[in-house]
């Protein structure tokens, strides 16, 4: 999660500025700045407490990319550029019959 960026969002299309924001949620300003500039990464409580001012939450999700098997990506990545060509080749010939095939029906 990039805490920076979903406060920085969230306090834009609340319409507040850092300073509005801060005093509403009940922390220095400077802090929210630095929140969002990157330097310090907040604690959940405090990053909670200013999404509610905006009018978010903190959610949790799947992340990306998990669950992914990579396995044949990194196998793809194993072949030399001319092997890579090569399967590509014999791909698109696959791919030319398949839809060959779904034409003819």
């Amino acid at each position: 999660m990039d805490a920076a960026g979903t406060l920085r969002e969230a306090r834009r299309l609340a319409g507040f500025s850092q300073r509005a924001l801060a005093g509403r949620a009940g922390v220095p300003q400077p802090t929210v700045a630095r929140i969002e500039s990157g330097a310090v990464v907040p604690r959940v409580d405090t990053l909670d407490k200013l999404l509610a001012v905006c009018g978010r939450a903190l959610t949790s999700g799947p992340r990306p990319g998990a669950g992914i098997d990579r396995t044949p990506i990194r196998a793809l990545l194993a072949l030399t550029p001319a092997e890579r060509l090569c399967l590509a080749a014999r791909e698109a010939r696959n791919l030319d019959r398949l839809l060959a095939g779904a034409h003819a029906r």
